[in-house]
């Protein structure tokens, strides 16, 4: 996910390129608008952004200056410069500052929508390299702990694999530092060197990165920037374990798989509700006593006990919202007994929803 920063003291521009932007569906969001490059800063004070796209001409303080703020205090962020000025010095001084594009007013749809592909594609591919790099250089410290994940997917262990993905997560967050945007591509990194210790498995499968869409607000406040990318880099750990198991596993028969999908689909979308076996059988046109037969063959857990799952993962991403309780993220997913629910937490990912989110918030 993407998030964008809009600068420019016109109204009609600003509302114009967030629903140009919205429109393009592409995995950028905007996160917030500013008037001129002052306000933009008091923006950046409270909230994150990884894209800056900046008019020049502003009053208070001007693009060009507000370009060179961005580099020092957030190096990490791209920017790219929309100006009415067709003007060679504007769009060298631009390029000076690293700027990734400069398109003219009136703004072509088209060439922004090139222009906002270019800078998404440049800020995934600089992640992505400087999370190999780190896991190049860090990997060698970490053997132990790399071993526990090929002898987990070896034997089958995904009764413990959440405790084991915490354990991971808190070694690569000290391996990031202060650079939390890079934890979800890392996470990434991580499973392809597990995948890679399995070379003599042959195992066959591709790992790409996660949506990440549902977590947290379109606005990412600053003190929850950590707390939301380890969110994502859990995702994408749970993810990849997934894919090692079900790939050791020899993979599954296509049309055995789509019903088991089509069950973990239906799951999904009411893990909140009293879920009624007989009726879930029915909207795949099984047999209850095959359906259950079916999944636990394909999945090697129960249907009750990936219901608990799904709803204890659910509950997991919940825990992001400071503002809500646990017995209110208890009744989201399903469960009116909070001792109960608190029980199945942590059954399923070895902590007590307290604990699993103080060590996300660590």
């Amino acid at each position: 996910m993407i998030r964008i920063l809009i600068v420019d003291d016109a109204p009609l521009i600003r509302n114009s390129l967030v629903k140009s932007i919205e429109r393009y569906g592409n995995s950028s969001i905007v996160s917030g608008t500013a008037a001129n490059g002052v306000k933009a800063l008091e923006w950046l004070e409270e909230y994150y952004a990884d894209l800056c796209i900046t008019d020049i001409k502003m009053p208070a303080m001007d693009g060009l200056v507000l370009i060179e703020r961005i580099k020092e205090r957030y190096p990490w962020m791209a920017t790219l410069v929309i100006s009415s000025y067709d003007e060679f010095e504007y769009a060298k001084k631009s390029m000076q500052l690293e700027a990734l594009d400069y398109i003219l007013k009136p703004i072509d749809p088209p060439l922004l929508e090139s222009a906002l592909g270019r800078a998404e594609r440049k800020l995934l591919h600089d992640r992505e390299a400087e999370a190999a790099q780190l896991l190049i250089r860090r990997l060698p410290e970490s053997r132990v702990l790399l071993d526990r994940w090929v002898h987990h997917v070896q034997t089958g262990r995904v009764e413990t694999m959440p405790v084991l993905i915490v354990d991971t997560l808190e070694a690569l967050q000290e391996w990031t530092g202060a650079r939390h945007d890079l934890l979800s591509a890392l996470a990434n990194h991580w499973t392809h060197a597990v995948l890679e210790e399995l070379r003599k498995e042959k195992l066959k499968l591709t790992m790409e990165e996660g949506d990440d869409a549902g977590l947290g607000e379109n606005e990412l406040r600053r003190d929850s920037v950590r707390f939301y990318y380890r969110l994502c880099a859990v995702r994408r750990l749970e993810e990849g374990s997934h894919r090692l198991f079900e790939a050791r596993a020899g993979g599954r028969d296509q049309h055995m798989g789509k019903l088991v999908d089509s069950i973990k689909r239906y799951i999904g979308e009411h893990y909140a509700d009293k879920i009624n076996l007989t009726e879930l059988a029915q909207t795949v046109s099984l047999s209850k006593a095959y359906m259950c037969t079916l999944f636990k063959q394909e999945t090697q857990m129960t249907i009750w006990n990936y219901i608990i799952s799904e709803r204890m993962r659910q509950a997991r991403d919940l825990l992001m919202s400071d503002s809500l309780k646990i017995y209110e993220i208890a009744n989201r997913v399903g469960y009116e007994d909070v001792d109960h629910f608190t029980q199945l937490f942590k059954k399923v990912f070895g902590l007590s929803p307290q604990d699993y989110r103080k060590r996300l918030e660590a």
